[in-house]
């Protein structure tokens, strides 16, 4: 009887996170990306951005500014696209804990709104919808994802921001192994 308890407490729990889910995504998302790298800053499309991200090919614009900053392309394209397994249910719980508001807090660092503030909120919607969408998440989807219609990247710091999803990644299965 408690095995029927459990299994039908956790289909519960699952059905109302993922209405939740459902119907907390963003009401818009990004349009506009602004990349800085140390004292250079492009504004391009969001677009510009994805395409980059998924193709390789590079806008002249981005261009112009990741080599002005010396960086690698293919590096970049890595920390935006390697996807990081994360189950939406257990994040849903995880971002309000100690742990997730530390992650969000460090990652706002990296992708923020304008006002230079990192936006603790608006950063956990980006993760919750890009979670929902295939239980995985990338730097690019958050950046899709983010309910503003500007978003800032601290370019040169991308590498600590997908470090970040691999430890929350990390904690998550922590958390579900068990003991």
């Amino acid at each position: 009887m408690r095995y029927q308890f459990l299994s039908l407490r956790q289909f519960l729990v699952v059905a109302v996170t993922s209405c939740f889910l459902f119907f907390s995504a963003p009401a818009f998302a990004a349009e506009r990306v602004l990349i800085k790298y140390s004292v250079l800053r492009e504004s391009i499309s969001l677009q510009e951005l994805s395409t980059f991200a998924q193709t390789g090919k590079l806008s002249n614009k981005l261009l112009i500014t990741i080599t002005l900053a010396r960086q690698d392309p293919d590096i970049i394209r890595q920390y935006l696209t390697t996807p990081v397994k994360i189950n939406p249910v257990v994040l849903e719980k995880v971002l309000n804990s100690e742990i997730g508001v530390a992650t969000l807090d460090r990652l706002s660092q990296v992708v923020h709104p304008p006002s230079q503030r990192g936006d603790r909120q608006a950063l956990r919607s980006a993760f919750v919808a890009s979670a929902s969408q295939d239980r995985q998440i990338t730097l690019l989807e958050i950046i899709q994802n983010y309910p503003t219609a500007e978003v800032e990247i601290e370019g040169d710091r991308l590498e600590d921001a997908y470090r970040q999803l691999r430890r929350l990644q990390d904690s998550l299965q922590d958390i579900l192994s068990p003991q």
